[in-house]
């Protein structure tokens, strides 16, 4: 009988699309490697497809690190499907997958099938209750919320195991901390350039950020944090510099402290590089070297 256990990432962990959309023997090897390194989770996106499966994948392939879905896209997936899979995966492999759950974007969703967004919060308590009336629970403490507004932030209070925010600085972490209180888990994510060259950094930074910034959520959400319509429209190096931390390995521990010491419990950093498709093993090795006791010890 499995036992359950309260999951409580710390640390720091890795966020990364090409875990989930490159070559799965490629995903595989790689997550070997970063459980080694002593990274404490594996963060996985999910924009259509058997994420599921990926996330069995990674776990197969590791023996101590999380996995979790950075998000499950809650318009694409049957909530009993995923608990019974849930439920197979957590009985493999012992209380490692933490189910993180968002409700995406119209833009997203909607280019699938067009009308299908609407009500957010009202879907995502429906999938939860989903969850809730499975055979097999996925227990509230075993699953996140991708939490930036109040409401949201107040949902992962109530409904889940804390909030996993995307695209956020460490005021927003500090921010959300006193919306969630001192008992829910705070899971940012943390994007990163490892490079001291501005012009390059910025250049990757704001090529990335263009896509999410079409999308009037994150875009509201920089308005709210003090950024200018014009920092939004046009990506100024003050909101890449805030967003995205960029430098040497001292410059990103350095972001990644300044979210714990706003009351992160864990911080997921996603690597960005030249090569948005390639597995970016060279700067996850020289972060783990210098990541010290805040990886897995």
């Amino acid at each position: 009988m499995t036992v359950h256990r309260p999951m409580r990432p710390t640390g720091v962990g890795v966020w990364s699309g090409q875990l989930r959309y490159g070559d799965p023997g490629g995903a595989a090897e790689a997550a070997a490697e970063l459980d080694e390194l002593g990274f404490t989770a594996l963060w996985i996106p999910d924009t259509g497809g058997p994420v599921l499966e990926s996330v069995e994948n990674l776990l197969k392939a590791t023996e101590h690190t999380l996995i979790a879905t950075g998000v499950l896209n809650l318009w694409l997936h049957d909530p009993a499907h995923v608990a019974a899979v849930y439920a197979e995966l957590r009985a493999t492999y012992s209380d490692r997958f933490l189910l993180g759950i968002g409700a995406s974007q119209a833009a997203v969703v909607d280019a699938v099938e067009p009308g299908r967004y609407r009500k957010p919060m009202a879907a995502m308590r429906a999938f939860l209750d989903g969850l809730d009336a499975a055979p097999v629970p996925v227990p509230t403490d075993h699953r996140v919320l991708a939490a930036i507004g109040p409401k949201m932030l107040s949902l992962s209070a109530e409904r889940a195991g804390g909030a996993h925010p995307y695209l956020v600085t460490p005021e927003a972490t500090h921010d959300a901390r006193e919306a969630l209180g001192t008992g829910p888990l705070l899971l940012p994510e943390q994007t990163v350039i490892l490079s001291n060259d501005a012009d390059e950094a910025r250049t990757i930074g704001r090529q990335f950020l263009s896509g999410y910034l079409t999308f009037a959520t994150y875009a509201n959400k920089m308005r709210r944090s003090g950024f200018t319509a014009d920092d939004v429209d046009t990506i100024s190096d003050r909101l890449v510099d805030a967003v995205i931390a960029w430098g040497d390995e001292d410059a990103i521990i350095r972001r990644v402290d300044e979210h714990l010491a706003a009351g992160a419990d864990h911080v997921a950093v996603q690597v960005l590089t030249n090569d948005p498709t390639g597995f970016p093993m060279p700067q996850w090795r020289r972060l783990a070297a210098t990541l010290g006791h805040r990886r897995r010890t």
